[in-house]
């Protein structure tokens, strides 16, 4: 009988499968981890909500070492959504930042262990002064659990470093429990689009928070037109505003109808000079509302294959906006 083929020595495997298989082995045990996370949240995390919302002041975020620099992340998050709040170094602290820190704050505390002695004088700081303490920890008995307002424990799950020694597995459970907190008190709040946009003025997602309002154009600048006007004068007002269309308000002040180049070119004879503005529009205009995101607004355009398109509020013209505004505006 033929000897059974003996494994592949480790050795002797491709690096880059090798390097893959590591790579699977980490987000499996991390994804296994934020699954048991979420299992685990309850009450005591809607009592760090209640908290939170309650100040009057900021959160306050500190952690030593990697938790710190997850605690940088979590503060910028909450920060931008609606939940003021910075981080203070917890050493730093121990040597005069424990000033930065008001009775009308809430502190939240990141320590896997729960041990983490830099910790010490913000905990004992919080607890003079009556400012909630929010502990983050693995460690359900620990001294941060202890002394925490309310303790969100994070499932004993290993760490994705094979000596089971780096913070990979806790990191990313501190990273995703932050997120969901910021985005559970942003529902609560009810943190709107044009509230994130005042946070957000720069970058990709300021531009793809630009509304219609924000860069249509208005006032003297919209080609409008009365419906008995003479073609001959609507024209005139054509030409002189360069959308290449003109709207057609009735005595009512309401959209009644657009003239593009289209309905020129329809209407090309000898005799549309003649014509009346209201014989020569398309009834039923597109229009858009100046609460609309210029990046839908955009794509409205991009598939009808137009230039411009009317805005209105109430079925009254209030502006235009052309294609070229919103590209012009870094919307895409």
């Amino acid at each position: 009988m033929p000897e059974p083929a003996s494994e592949v020595p480790a050795s002797e495997v491709p690096a880059s499968e090798a390097d893959v298989v590591s790579a699977k082995r980490v987000l499996a045990i991390e994804a296994k981890a934020l699954n048991a996370l979420a299992d685990s949240l309850g009450d005591p995390f809607c009592r760090a909500l209640d908290l939170i919302a309650g100040v009057k002041g900021r959160v306050v975020v500190t952690g030593m070492g990697k938790s710190g620099h997850i605690g940088h992340k979590i503060a910028s998050t909450m920060s931008s959504t609606g939940t003021p709040a910075f981080f203070v170094h917890p050493a730093e602290a121990s040597h005069g930042d424990l000033g930065m820190i008001t009775t009308d704050d809430a502190v939240l505390a990141l320590s896997n262990s729960g041990e983490t002695s830099e910790l010490a004088d913000i905990a004992d700081y919080a607890k003079r002064f009556e400012i909630p303490l929010i502990g983050v920890t693995g460690g359900s008995r620990s001294t941060l659990a202890e002394a925490s307002d309310v303790a969100l424990i994070l499932p004993n799950n290993e760490e994705a470093c094979p000596m089971g020694l780096a913070p990979t597995t806790s990191t990313t459970m501190m990273l995703a429990l932050g997120d969901a907190i910021s985005v559970a008190l942003l529902e609560r709040k009810g943190f709107s689009p044009d509230e994130f946009h005042v946070l957000h003025p720069g970058g990709k997602l300021g531009q793809r928070l630009v509304k219609v309002s924000d860069i249509m154009h208005s006032g003297d600048d919209m080609p409008v037109t009365t419906p008995d006007t003479p073609m001959s004068e609507a024209l005139i007002e054509m030409s002189a505003k360069s959308f290449g269309c003109i709207g057609v308000v009735g005595d009512d002040g309401l959209l009644r109808g657009v003239i593009t180049d289209g309905d020129l070119r329809r209407h090309m004879s000898s005799e549309l000079i003649n014509k009346t503005a209201d014989e020569v529009m398309t009834e039923g205009a597109l229009a858009i509302n100046p609460e609309m995101l210029a990046s839908v607004a955009l794509g409205i355009m991009n598939v009808r294959g137009i230039t411009n398109i009317f805005v209105t509020k109430d079925d009254r013209p209030v502006g235009i906006l052309h294609i070229h505004d919103c590209l012009r505006a870094g919307v895409a």
